[in-house]
Parts: structure tokens; C-alpha cells; sequence
């Protein structure tokens, strides 16, 4: 039957339907458009074998993966668009899209940067220091100092480290002393500190440490964990590690986003990020148990031997980082402002830590530790 022939309401419901079907089609075509990928080209601040870049990869599959064809992040290598250190300015500038680092490598731009991670952060530990980040005022600062410094980037914290041994050397350090005269490698508010200890400072990234080791154009050097040290070839030019410091003690990694790339993203797509970050930190904060421990034991049986820094040692940390503490925030507002606000948050939290938390070596020297030899 033609459509002329069509009884009238019915011919009438057709042409409604046929319109419908036409604008749908057109309403359906922007859909087609933010279905397309958009490419998000990021750059690791470490070498690609170490177990940083394995996380920063980590983090991308988990966007990638939540975000279906709609975002993709590539995450490159260190030095593959600009050195370590110059990931900042890349991610600003629009060089590179993102990136994933630390915020202490950014302690030259404004001193108070290294807060995020160098020091004793008052006695807490790098999931606190995190949540002091996202619930005590942490990121409001972090947001006010990017912008006093005209970074144009948007900034997630994530993946609490675990504690940073006090170094690698070619002798165990026995007594505070003993770091006079030494050329040593560090980063953030250490290269403060080191030299208030008597030692020379050289804050070289991560891939050029072991190098610089082996040449002899340093004595000594920390970098972060039992798996990237061996990853980068520590124990093939040192054998003797001090481990437990307070140096940079709370650290956790940064992800950076350029903001015009950032936000220009829809909505649902930067709450896939949101939530990529939170699932990347409590898994990279998993993986680094497990990684970590299997490492500390690979270490031992290729000869490195470990010791605990001696307290006289941790305790001279502890008076320098007052020092230097009390200049430079005597010197910048900013700086003061952040470690008034974590002292004020740790107060708090850690009394409540220290209330509420039983001594798990109790429980675990119980099953463990070997008693004690008898004389």
C-alpha cells in the first residue's frame, strides 16, 4: 500500500516516525564524536625499568581501561620528551600532557614543594601526610603555590611510599660524623639537610645515580626502595645500605595534568580519573609490600648488607630539620603556612594513631624473631 493511500492517521504516526527517526540520527551524531579517543601523551620522571615507571603505567591502564576508546594515556620513560627534572615545566607548557612524579623534584620552583615528602612530616607516615593532603588543607596549598609559580597543571597526590633507607655507601655509617666530607646524592629538602651534616650535595635523577656510584663522582646515594635500588644496579657498585632515615620519610608520588588538556575533558571522564588515582594508590601501596619485601631478600643474597641507621644519626636529622625548617620559613609564607598546617593535622592524627594502634612487632617477634642466645 503507497503512503497516499494511507488512511490519514496513519499516514499522520509515519511521517511523526519518520521525523523522529531523522532527528535522532542527528542527535545521535555528537555521541560518535566524544566516542572518539582522546590520546593523552604523559612522561615518567624514571627510567623504564624500574618499578616507578611500572606504576606510572599502572595508573594509565587503569584509566584506559575504565575509559573504554574514549581516553587513552601513554605513559613514556624518562628523557624520552625532556630530563627528570624538567617534567614540570613540559606539563605547563603544553609539551608533554601529564606526567608522573614527585613533588619534591619541584623544590626549586618554591622550597615549600618539598614538604610534600622530605622530612619527618611531624611523626607521620606517608598515608597520613596523605590524608592530611586530601582532608587537613594539603591540596588547597599545593593548588595556591602552582598558581604563585604560574604552573597552569592540575595535581592528584597518590601511592603512599614506604620509608626511604638514609643511603648507600661504600662504608656503614656508625655515628653522625661520619657523612663529613662525603659527596652525596639526594633530593628535596635534604639537599638542605645533607649539607648542615657535612656533606656535598648532588641532586642527580634517578637513572644517573648508580653511574655517578661507579665513577666515583659520589660516595654515597639514596634513591627510594629495596626494588628500584635493585632495578638500577645499586648493589653492583655498593654493598652497604643504612636503612630506616627521616629524610624523606612521608614521600607519595604526583600525577600532573596539563589544565587547558585537563579541562577540556568531559565530566565522566575526569571522574574516571579521579577514581583511577584512588584505586592506583591503595594498589600501588599493595604491589610495593610485596615487590619490595621479595627485593630486600634478592638484595641480601647478592651480598648487600643492611644496617639500621644509628639514632644519634636519625636524631641529628631530626635537630638539622628543625634548622633549616625555621629559616626557610622565616624566609617564604608559603612554606610556613603548609608546615604549620601539617603540624597542626599531626598533632591529632597521630595521637590518635598512637592510641588506637597495637605494636604489631610484639606479634610479630613472637612468631619470628629467634629469642636471644644465653650467656
Amino acid at each position: 500500500m503507497s503512503l497516499d493511500a494511507t488512511p490519514p492517521r496513519r499516514r499522520k504516526f509515519l511521517k511523526a516516525a519518520s521525523a523522529t527517526a531523522v532527528g535522532g540520527a542527528a542527535l545521535a551524531a555528537p555521541a560518535v564524536s566524544r566516542a572518539q579517543t582522546v590520546a593523552f601523551r604523559f612522561q615518567s620522571t624514571w627510567p623504564s625499568k624500574d618499578i616507578f615507571h611500572e606504576y606510572a603505567n599502572d595508573f594509565a591502564k587503569k584509566v584506559n581501561d575504565m575509559a573504554g576508546s574514549r581516553l587513552k594515556i601513554e605513559v613514556l620513560p624518562s628523557g624520552s620528551v625532556v630530563p627528570a627534572f624538567q617534567l614540570l615545566d613540559a606539563v605547563n607548557k603544553g609539551t608533554l600532557d601529564g606526567g608522573h612524579g614527585v613533588v619534591a623534584y619541584h623544590y626549586g620552583k618554591n622550597t615549600a614543594l618539598a614538604l610534600w615528602g622530605s622530612g619527618p612530616a611531624f611523626g607521620m607516615d606517608p598515608n597520613m601526610v596523605l590524608a592530611w593532603h586530601y582532608y587537613g588543607g594539603g591540596k588547597a596549598m599545593l593548588e595556591k603555590i602552582y598558581k604563585a609559580i604560574n604552573m597552569d597543571v592540575v595535581s592528584y597526590l597518590y601511592g603512599p611510599m614506604p620509608t626511604q633507607p638514609f643511603g648507600w655507601f661504600k662504608k656503614p655509617i656508625a655515628k653522625p660524623e661520619d657523612i663529613k666530607g662525603m659527596k652525596f646524592r639526594s633530593v628535596g629538602l635534604a639537599v638542605d639537610m645533607d649539607p648542615a651534616m657535612g656533606a656535598a650535595v648532588n641532586p642527580l635523577p634517578g637513572g644517573e645515580i648508580v653511574p655517578a656510584l661507579d665513577r666515583g663522582l659520589i660516595d654515597g646515594a639514596e634513591f627510594n626502595n629495596a626494588s628500584s635500588d635493585r632495578l638500577l644496579g645499586f648493589p653492583d657498585v655498593v654493598k652497604n645500605c643504612m636503612l630506616q632515615s627521616f629524610h624523606q620519610s612521608g614521600e607519595q608520588f604526583e600525577i600532573l595534568f596539563n589544565k587547558a588538556k585537563y579541562d577540556g575533558l568531559p565530566a565522566e571522564l575526569k571522574a574516571v580519573i579521579d577514581y583511577a588515582v584512588q584505586a592506583a594508590s591503595a594498589d600501588m601501596s599493595w604491589k610495593a609490600i610485596d615487590r619490595n619485601s621479595k627485593d630486600y631478600e634478592e638484595l641480601k643474597k647478592v651480598g648487600v648488607k643492611f644496617y639500621k641507621t644509628p639514632d644519634a644519626v636519625l636524631r641529628r636529622q631530626l635537630e638539622v630539620w628543625d634548622e633549616v625548617t625555621a629559616k626557610k620559613s622565616a624566609e617564604n609564607a608559603l612554606f610556613k603556612e603548609v608546615l604549620d598546617s601539617q603540624k597542626a593535622f599531626a598533632q591529632r592524627a597521630k595521637s590518635w594513631q598512637n592510641d588506637y594502634m597495637v605494636d604489631f612487632n610484639m606479634a610479630y617477634n613472637r612468631y619470628f624473631r629467634a629469642p636471644a642466645k644465653k650467656a
